[in-house]
């Protein structure tokens, strides 16, 4: 009998990232592809004290089943921090804890989209949520974005002219792939129409803490009257990745949907997972260690965008972010990134091209380049390779 898949399969591709970092495991090849924290930061000695204290402490609760919604020490922390960072109102009873944030981006395509409903987001977007999606078989219409973020005025026309919008998806802060930050006047201008047209929005913000210069901004989910926005939040880039712990934030009646799915897709999020993320929260300073991280990445983001611009061939463009892990690459319109990065790959230094950030296609000419992982000495080399392969194709 032949093997007959769903048809929702036709719409799933491997992520080209992931396809991507197995080519840059070597340890010769220097990887700006993966959004990977810098792992030499993980406090592997402290979590070994908390995973000792979470067992010592509560060991048959921490090995056991718990509830849908997460660990209430766990949640209150995180709405506290919420409530702090970027000015939010929500309390623990708003939150449930997710399998990382990837499964809140899964979880939204599952309760908003059914086929042929529309989705609007950035143009370049995030390309693991476009693949969540993808899986419901949405149609995406891209948002015209300049160097301030989704415009707004392109947002009005489309949601005054288009049917069927089920939800918007956006990055407001150090956005992925292009580590642009939406100012306070297009936030306040976005939550207007929001308002107005009253269509939930997922508000993904895994970077928000990696601030390196001036104040964190409030969130989308900070202005939210209608409870229309869902925010998207997560420990693995401000903490561990491997604990894969993230959560959403949402109005009562949403979240009861993500409660739901998440009861059918998994039961609950890692039991001692939550415990322990909640311990270290606990005994130690988790603003503290996130500051540590950032001192880190903003050396490593000047050191990167200091020797592109002594290194690179004039006329490119590339974004100067004020956080986050990312910064994003113009090439001329005639030149794929695709083809430089095959070029790349011979010189031993990776990124990952553009095209894949676009649900619609187009925009070949672009990559993102990462500077979290590597340590000043890889970004300095592999950037001058980079800028090496650049000139020769540019030259040709």
């Amino acid at each position: 009998m032949a093997v007959k898949f769903a048809d929702r399969m036709e719409n799933l591709k491997a992520s080209e990232i992931r396809e991507l970092l197995k080519l840059t495991e070597k340890p010769e090849v220097i990887s700006f592809a993966g959004g990977l924290p810098a792992p030499e930061l993980f406090p592997v000695e402290e979590m070994k004290e908390v995973a000792i204290k979470v067992l010592e402490e509560g060991g048959k609760q921490a090995l056991q089943y718990a509830a849908t919604e997460g660990f209430i020490p766990l949640r209150k922390a995180i709405a506290n921090r919420m409530n702090t960072k970027f000015k939010t109102d929500v309390s623990y009873e708003d939150i449930l804890i997710t399998s990382g944030s990837q499964q809140g981006l899964d979880f939204s395509g599952k309760i908003f989209l059914n086929e042929g409903d529309v989705v609007l987001c950035e143009s370049p977007s995030y390309l693991g949520a476009l693949n969540a999606f993808k899986a419901y078989g949405p149609k995406f219409i891209e948002v015209p974005t300049d160097e301030n973020g989704m415009i707004m005025e392109e947002l009005e026309k489309i949601l005054d002219t288009t049917e069927n919008v089920k939800m918007i998806y956006v990055i407001p802060d150090f956005q992925n792939p292009t580590g642009r930050t939406w100012p306070m006047e297009r936030r306040k201008k976005f939550m207007e129409i929001i308002n107005k047209y009253e269509v939930p929005v997922i508000e993904d913000n895994p970077y928000g803490e990696l601030r390196f210069e001036g104040e964190i901004l409030p969130s989308l989910k900070a202005m939210d009257e209608k409870g229309l926005v869902i925010f998207l939040g997560s420990f693995s880039k401000i903490f561990c990745p491997g604990f894969r712990i993230g959560w959403v934030a949402a109005s009562k009646k949403i979240l009861e949907k993500y409660i739901m799915i998440k009861q059918s897709a998994d039961l609950q999020t890692s039991t001692i997972g939550q415990r322990e993320v909640a311990k270290f929260m606990e005994i130690y300073d988790l603003d503290k260690h996130v500051e540590k991280i950032k001192a880190v990445y903003k050396k490593r983001r000047d050191l990167m965008l200091q020797t592109m611009k002594d290194e690179f061939p004039e006329g490119l463009k590339y974004t100067y972010p004020e956080g986050g892990l990312f910064t994003w690459v113009e090439l001329p319109e005639n030149i794929n990134a695709k083809d430089v990065m095959a070029k790349c790959l011979e010189n031993n230094v990776a990124f990952v091209p553009g095209g894949s950030f676009f649900p619609n296609g187009g925009k070949e000419n672009t990559f993102r380049l990462n500077y979290s992982n590597m340590t000043e000495e890889r970004i300095v080399e592999g950037v001058k390779r980079l800028a090496k392969v650049l000139k020769e194709v540019l030259n040709k």
